[in-house]
């Protein structure tokens, strides 16, 4: 089973990782974890689990985590939620380097032109404002 979890859900667990590791509190990241997650996808994870708590799990991987890099706890929640049957996809590449699919298209030298003839140029636009806006929060 595959549980996606968007930017703004990748984006909630690292600031709070980031908050977690500052501030040596991992009893808000775990809710902040379970936060990122959508209901009916808690309700899956414990399904699959033996105990049947994702609170419990999230202790359990925070416990293994060094508590001192975010990606590590990324791809440790991966690894567990992976032994569970559970693959989990993200947006994390993505968010780091910011390459997204947008900058790889405008690169094609078989139409250089090709935003400028679509007017796509505002749209991009708008899509980092809404990029900012959602940073801001």
């Amino acid at each position: 089973m595959e549980i996606y979890l968007d930017r703004r859900a990748i984006r909630q667990i690292r600031l709070a990782a980031q908050e977690a590791i500052e501030e040596d509190d991992t009893e808000s990241l775990r809710e902040d974890v379970m936060e990122a997650f959508t209901e009916e996808q808690v309700e899956e994870i414990e399904r699959r689990l033996d105990n049947g708590d994702l609170y419990e799990f999230l202790t359990d991987v925070i416990d293994e985590w060094g508590g001192d890099d975010v990606d590590e706890l990324l791809e440790l929640l991966e690894t567990q939620l992976g032994e569970v049957g559970i693959d989990l996809k993200t947006d994390a590449k993505n968010e780091e380097g910011e390459e997204t699919e947008d900058e790889s298209g405008t690169d094609d030298d078989a139409e250089p032109d090709a935003d400028e003839d679509y007017g796509d140029d505002d749209e991009d636009e708008d899509d980092e404002e809404e990029e900012k806006d959602e940073e801001a929060e």
